[in-house]
């Protein structure tokens, strides 16, 4: 089975873990396909993807094609004799790229396929509140994310877990679960099954993630609060402009929060402190309190550093 010959294609540090782990296992990876290096930073230094690197420390020959159906990229792919093609986290691959290994080409995605079809299904599962995720492993066809099913392992969220946390662990799991699948397809032992959904628009989707999706609502419920803030920390971040007397004078991020509901008068977006150890904002059932957050320009910091240096934090309001 280790002897099929494997294309594997991906991007970020979520498909490295899995390249890695093929090859440590001693899978036939015979080549990566990554995207092209490009300039970032300030420096504008041209930066090379996660799985590049890890293709280069591992010593596999690398592709990276501008153009998917560049010729010259398709009569390389030709000339390796694939069997097997294995994309995370990349580029939507045209056919003729995902039909050419004998046995097609299989997807990791980070969540319990038909739910969470898109760009950000680990973010937006621990937004919507869900207990439980996972990761679905597919043969690509023509529409995004909508291929057989091959094997899921779902995953308990846990009310600690953040995006951060929650992304490694999907990590690591969805890395045994592609050398599991490997073996599966290799020697025919499983019957992909299609995805079967009597209603599409029952579905909860997982678009890309935008400036506008993190900022944070105070007119919702707090638990739903709590969830966007886990949802996107520690990056993107949730965040929320601060007003003064009428204003908006800046920006805070928010990485860590606790909710406690009250049925206590107060304004939406107020604030509430002890003006030492405790800030929180007013929502819609109880109190936000921030536990770790950044100020726009500054470094990350506890709500208590926070209080020590900023004079008129009880003077300000969130709406």
């Amino acid at each position: 089975m280790k002897n099929a010959r494997i294309l594997f294609m991906g991007t970020p540090e979520f498909a490295s873990t899995s390249l890695r782990r093929l090859v440590a296992e001693g899978y036939n990876v015979v080549a990566v396909v990554t995207t092209p290096d490009k300039p970032a930073g300030r420096g504008q230094k041209m930066h090379e993807s996660d799985v590049k690197l890890t293709a280069k420390e591992l010593g596999l020959p690398i592709l990276q094609p501008e153009k998917l159906r560049d010729e010259s990229f398709l009569e390389a792919l030709r000339a390796l004799d694939i069997d097997l093609g294995i994309v995370i986290a990349f580029r939507m691959l045209p056919e003729v790229v995902w039909s050419m290994p004998r046995l097609g080409t299989f997807n990791l995605h980070a969540s319990l396929l038909p739910e969470y079809r898109g760009a950000a299904p680990i973010n937006w599962a621990i937004i919507n509140g869900e207990k439980r995720t996972g990761v679905t492993t597919f043969m690509l066809n023509h529409e995004i994310d909508k291929g057989a099913i091959v094997c899921q392992q779902e995953v308990e969220i846990l009310p600690e877990d953040n995006i951060g946390t929650l992304y490694d662990k999907l990590m690591h799991i969805g890395a045994e679960l592609v050398t599991y699948t490997v073996d599966r397809v290799v020697e025919g032992s499983v019957e992909p099954r299609e995805q079967m959904v009597a209603d599409e628009a029952t579905l909860k989707p997982a678009p890309k993630i935008f400036k506008e999706d993190c900022a944070i609502d105070w007119s919702r419920s707090g638990e739903s609060i709590v969830n966007l803030v886990r949802g996107l920390s520690p990056y993107p971040a949730a965040w929320t402009p601060i007003y003064k007397e009428g204003a908006e004078v800046g920006s805070i991020k928010l990485f860590d929060v606790r909710f406690v509901a009250d049925t206590k008068q107060g304004c939406v977006g107020s604030v509430v402190t002890d003006g030492r150890s405790e800030y929180g904002v007013r929502c819609a059932d109880g109190v936000v309190y921030f536990e770790s957050l950044q100020l726009a320009g500054k470094r990350r910091m506890t709500i208590k550093e926070l209080l020590l240096g900023w004079r008129d934090a009880s003077e300000v309001s969130f709406v």
